[in-house]
């Protein structure tokens, strides 16, 4: 395994988890008033872009992950539309 997989995958792996926590509050609890759907909107267009340049050169860590968080984070603007 190369050290640039190992590192990505290390890193996905972090960042993505870090997710977890806010979006199953968020589907327990249903209250969105604290986030920015603004914040949101910009993280998930930007996590999408990381989607695309980790398809673009072929790194899985990096596919892998960034569809998970874009999927969490589309849950979580989907949450905060629908219950403010």
């Amino acid at each position: 395994m190369s050290i640039e997989i190992l590192v990505s995958g290390v890193a996905a792996t972090l960042t993505t988890a870090a997710f977890v926590p806010q979006a199953l509050h968020i589907i327990r609890h249903k209250e969105t008033r604290a986030i920015s759907l603004f914040m949101y909107v910009s993280f998930a267009t930007g996590v999408a872009f990381w989607l695309l340049f980790g398809c673009i050169i072929g790194n899985w860590p990096i596919i892998i992950s960034n569809a998970i968080t874009l999927a969490l984070a589309l849950a979580i603007i989907a949450m905060k539309l629908k219950y403010g």
